[in-house]
């Protein structure tokens, strides 16, 4: 009888890992897709003198809501009784509040319609972000945390490049394309919670909150150890900000800096794209069994980083497409393994387990301050200098973030 449990425990959690994996397609592509394509294109549509200042001026608002968001979201997301769970009903209502923002998208036609409603969708979406990735802190076995983060790490690797090819494909029907991501966010979303398949909490005890504890679960933590859990989040912040300084102006890159047309901007955006997708795909795979098998996740992030690092300066070699099919190859490697390691190296940090998704969530907004943080310094960059000076600001960006993920001591 003890020999059958032990049996079952240590079999691995598959529907966890798909769950997860179509959970965070849910969001990632249709946010990913329109943020750095569509979005950009429409606002090339409305203002194509001030683009790179919107964008910036967008991308700023965005982290400011987005990081509020985040936190609090996350936070009550810890605390929530429900019969479907303390999960779900946040993802769910992410995901209906999403669908909006993007319908009311294909029908503003000011700039400033444009920030009112990207503000609005930053709030709806990480209702979804922060809980989804706290399905591995709460449901994933520790012997199997590398793994499980690599499904994670694989979804990430699909998001990016996917959205990409995707949102290309409607550079001259930006409405259309919005739609067929409305379609895959309710597709993927729902799949990922049925496979998932967390179920009613309402028997769990939520310890009342108040004082120091209630103003502690709604902000940065400060108690426990910390130290290891900033150096995380920081180096992450400099990882995901060094790879949308090159991807929130992609579309600009080829345009602006190379010189093409938009068709043929769009079709090496598709090539791109695809480089991307093989290239992370097959290395997020690798990444967290070899996290599993050589207990070490440090290391790994390290060196992915450095790899990130070395492929985000190669552009600045040439104006040419081929030195962003070579970026494309080097940055797509170094993030499916940065993806599949990076989860379980989050949750090993946590200073505390009972605020997993807020903190879980803050980590992550690394991801979501980075995808703002990334095109605000390159707008600066261009402004001051051109183009061609923030490749290089990209690869710094990358060796002082791989240096604080090696200070970390919690985890090897």
């Amino acid at each position: 009888m003890d020999e059958s449990k032990v049996i079952v425990k240590s079999k691995f959690p598959y529907r966890l890992g798909f769950g997860l994996l179509f959970g965070l397609l849910g969001w990632l592509i249709p946010y990913l897709g329109v943020n750095s394509t569509l979005l950009p294109a429409k606002i090339q549509q409305i203002a194509p003198n001030e683009k790179v200042q919107i964008i910036a001026v967008l991308a700023t608002i965005a982290m400011v809501v987005a990081t509020i968001a985040n936190i609090v979201e996350g936070a009550l997301s810890d605390r929530t009784v429900s019969r479907l769970g303390k999960r779900n009903p946040w993802i769910i209502f992410g995901m209906i509040s999403t669908l909006i923002c993007f319908f009311f998208l294909t029908k503003v036609t000011t700039i400033t319609g444009i920030i009112i409603n990207w503000s609005i969708f930053q709030i709806a979406l990480n209702m979804m972000v922060a809980p989804i990735v706290a399905f591995i802190a709460d449901k994933s076995p520790k012997k199997y945390r590398g793994s499980i983060s690599a499904f994670y790490g694989v979804g990430m690797n699909i998001g990016t490049p996917v959205g990409t090819i995707i949102a290309s494909q409607y550079l001259t029907n930006i409405n259309i394309g919005i739609y067929i991501f409305m379609g895959l966010e309710v597709i993927f979303t729902i799949t990922g919670l049925l496979l998932i398949g967390d179920g009613s909490n309402k028997g769990e005890k939520v310890k009342k909150l108040s004082g120091s504890e209630l103003l502690e679960a709604f902000i940065f933590p400060i108690h426990g150890d910390v130290r290891d859990f900033y150096l995380a989040v920081f180096g992450k912040l400099l990882f995901v900000s060094a790879q949308f300084v090159i991807t929130g102006y992609q579309l600009y890159i080829f345009i602006d800096y190379m010189k093409l047309s938009s068709t043929n901007a769009t079709h090496n955006l598709s090539i791109m794209s695809v480089i991307l997708l093989i290239t992370g795909v097959s290395f997020a795979i690798l990444g967290g069994p070899l996290a599993d098998k050589f207990h070490s996740l440090k290391l790994l992030v390290a060196v992915s980083t450095i790899a990130m690092g070395l492929g985000v300066v190669i552009p600045a070699i040439d104006p040419a497409p081929w030195t962003m099919f070579i970026y494309a190859g080097l940055s797509g490697a170094a993030m499916g393994m940065y993806n599949s390691v990076d989860q379980a190296l989050n949750v090993s940090v946590l200073p505390n387990p009972n605020n997993a998704a807020k903190d879980l969530g803050i980590v992550n907004l690394a991801n979501s301050l980075g995808q703002v943080l990334g095109p605000i310094v390159a707008s600066i960059i261009i402004g001051f200098s051109g183009y061609r000076m923030m490749f290089p600001a990209a690869g710094i960006m990358c060796l002082v973030g791989a240096g604080l993920i090696l200070m970390i001591k919690k985890v090897r």
